[in-house]
């Protein structure tokens, strides 16, 4: 099944989300409500196709302050200093001062899922 992409837009009372290839919209007071009042929706809209939509078959798309607004346990100094991007700049990106290019939200991406996938593999010792 293809992936629905989900825009995530960020209110004063949470956050809302649209399907942007179908007339499907919800809202939620966090990520993880708006991702399951986006799923039932899906699934409602979809039911009489016989269609059954899980997370997995969500792709959701924050920009920048939203995505450093709801993880906040993401230092930007740090990541800046990580991707080798100037801290500054990289403020001014997640304030919506400036917009950055592609290839500039492509290094900050690629930076955050470095993050990521280390963080899936860090063991502790029991």
């Amino acid at each position: 099944m293809k992936k629905f992409e989900i825009i995530v837009e960020r209110t004063n009372t949470g956050f809302s989300a649209y399907a942007s290839q179908y007339s499907v919209a919800t809202t939620g007071q966090n990520l993880t409500e708006l991702k399951n009042n986006m799923i039932e929706a899906l699934n409602i809209n979809f039911e009489e196709k016989g269609i059954q939509i899980s997370e997995n078959d969500l792709k959701i798309t924050l920009d920048l302050a939203q995505f450093f607004d709801f993880y906040k346990v993401i230092n930007a100094k740090a990541l800046s200093e990580r991707i080798g991007m100037n801290q500054s700049l990289l403020s001014q990106y997640i304030k919506g001062i400036k917009k950055p290019s592609p290839s500039q939200t492509q290094r900050i991406l690629k930076g955050v899922q470095q993050i990521g996938r280390e963080l899936a593999e860090v063991r502790f010792l029991i």
